[in-house]
C-alpha cells in the first residue's frame, strides 16, 4: 500500500456524500443503511454522526467489523474496517452540519448525539474514468467482439 493508493481511494470517494454502512445484527444478519459521510482523511478514517440509541451503534458495540460502500458516476468502492463509537462533543461540533439536524434537532450537544469512526483496513475499487458513455461503449464492444467486458480499473488494497 502506498500513499498514492490512499490518495486514489480518497479521490474516488471525495465527491460521494452518501454511502452504505453495513453492520452485523445479533443473529448474524448483515444490515445496510444509507449514511451521510462527514469526513474522509488520508489516514483512511471515515466519520459519521449517529444517535447513541440507534441500532447501528448497538451493532458496532457488539461487533465492530463493518463495511462501507461508496459509489459515484464513474466508480464503486468497497471499504472494510473496524468501527468505534466516539463520544467527543468537540469533534461533533467540528463535523456538525445542518443536514445532521434533521435527525438530531438539538445539535451536537444533544446527549443522544454520538460519532462513529471507521478505521479502514482494506479497500477494493472499480473505476471507469470515462463514465457511463465509456461503460456503454465497452458493453457494445464486448457484444460485437465476443470479448469479455473490461470494467475499467480495478484494485484491491490491503493493509490500510
Amino acid at each position: 500500500m502506498s500513499t498514492s493508493d490512499i490518495e486514489h481511494l480518497v479521490d474516488l470517494t471525495k465527491d460521494s456524500r452518501f454511502c452504505m454502512l453495513t453492520t452485523t445484527d445479533a443473529d448474524g444478519t448483515l444490515v445496510s443503511r444509507p449514511m451521510a459521510r462527514q469526513e474522509v482523511d488520508l489516514g483512511v478514517q471515515l466519520w459519521f454522526i449517529a444517535t447513541r440509541d440507534s441500532r447501528k451503534v448497538e451493532h458496532i458495540r457488539a461487533d465492530p467489523k463493518v463495511s462501507v460502500t461508496v459509489s459515484s458516476e464513474t466508480s464503486w468502492v468497497s471499504l472494510a474496517g473496524t468501527a468505534a463509537v466516539v463520544d467527543d462533543v468537540e469533534k461533533l461540533r467540528e463535523l456538525w452540519t445542518t443536514f445532521a439536524e434533521a435527525w438530531i434537532p438539538d445539535g451536537p450537544e444533544d446527549p443522544n448525539a454520538i460519532l462513529l469512526r471507521v478505521d479502514v483496513e482494506s479497500a477494493e475499487y472499480w473505476d471507469n474514468p470515462g463514465g457511463r458513455v465509456a461503460t456503454v461503449i465497452s458493453f457494445v464492444k464486448s457484444k460485437i467482439t465476443g470479448e469479455p467486458y473490461d470494467g475499467g480499473d480495478h484494485a484491491k488494497i490491503d493493509g490500510l
